[in-house]
Formats: structure tokens, sequence, C-alpha cells
């Protein structure tokens, strides 16, 4: 199964959720709402997931070897790194633009 497609739909500058991403496998499956999240360690995925009644929360599709997992972390990360470097080029642009006062 190959990855095909990652899609960064909504990017926060605040707070702990970063972006949620949708991914395609294979031109043929997607996954919406994987979250991109800002923990302890680092940045880390969080594959979509449902609350309990009991309050926790449970994950609605993941993985089943962490090879996979890895995989799809590696490719999230890196269109997340694209598109932040796209967003920081645009704000210097912008910025460039501006006249002095």
């Amino acid at each position: 199964m190959n990855i095909t497609d990652v899609r960064i739909r909504k990017v926060n500058d605040e707070g702990k959720m970063k972006a949620i991403v949708s991914i395609t496998f294979d031109d043929e499956f997607v996954v919406h709402d994987i979250k991109i999240i800002e923990g302890q360690n680092g940045l880390f995925i969080a594959m979509p997931s449902r609350k309990m009644s009991e309050g926790d929360f449970r994950d609605i599709a993941h993985p089943l070897v962490s090879e996979t997992r890895n995989k799809i972390r590696d490719a999230i990360f890196e269109e997340y790194e694209k598109v932040l470097t796209r967003k920081a080029a645009e704000a210097e642009e912008a910025t460039a633009e501006k006249p002095e006062e």
C-alpha cells in the first residue's frame, strides 16, 4: 500500500493541535482527521478517534504495525514542513512588500 497524497487541511499556530491531515492510499482509500499534536517530546500524529461513553478516546482507524505508522508519520511530517516553509516564505514576502512609513 502506497501513500499517494497527503493534504494538510488546517494549520494552527497556537495551541497543542498544530494541523489536521488527510492521507490517501493507492489513490483509492482516504483517512481524514489525523491530527498533528505538539507533545512534551515534540510532534506526534494522532489517528482519528471517537470519545467513548466512559470518557476515553478510541482510534477509529489505525495502522496495525509500527512500520506502517512510521511511514504515515514521515509522509505527514514531510508535507507539514513544506506547508510551514511556504507559510514562512509568504509571510516574509508580505513583510517585504509593505512600504516603510
